[in-house]
């Protein structure tokens, strides 16, 4: 006798929605705090994920994004004044992006606003930590 796969299905249907919404509320707070400072959603995305002089690439890899859509965003935040890209200190043919002083205040003024009434404010560091380490585990990488 062989059990339905329905069972299964069911739960991962369920936890597919609610990952799902849980980005979809992640990606509104985002999309609003960003507007009170005059930013697209992709433009405080970028700001949030340059941690530190990074390529093009690695920017639009944490913006999971194509390199094409990250150089326009990009473009406009340098255009802003807010990151300068610059010569790669090990690689010739690559350029680092950088942010300015302006560039780092907005990005902590961003970092402070996104930390307000987060749709992960709920949750305690620990439960935090272990959804992150569920998620890291769920994520199938090549």
């Amino acid at each position: 006798m062989t059990t339905s796969p329905e069972p299964r299905a069911g739960a991962e249907r369920e936890l597919c929605g609610l990952v799902n919404g849980l980005a979809q509320q992640i990606a509104d707070h985002l999309r609003e705090r960003a507007a009170t400072l005059g930013l697209t959603a992709a433009q405080a995305t970028a700001l949030r994920e340059l941690t530190g002089p990074m390529t093009m690439r690695d920017l639009a890899e944490r913006m999971s994004c194509e390199p094409s859509n990250a150089t326009f965003v990009v473009d406009k935040l340098e255009k802003q004044g807010l990151l300068e890209r610059r010569a790669h200190p090990t690689d010739r043919r690559a350029r680092q992006l950088v942010l300015t002083p302006e560039g780092t205040a907005l990005r902590e003024r961003l970092l402070a606003l996104l930390s307000q009434e987060s749709p992960l404010a709920g949750l305690t560091a620990r439960q935090q930590r272990t959804l992150k380490a569920l998620l890291e585990q769920a994520i199938i990488r090549p």
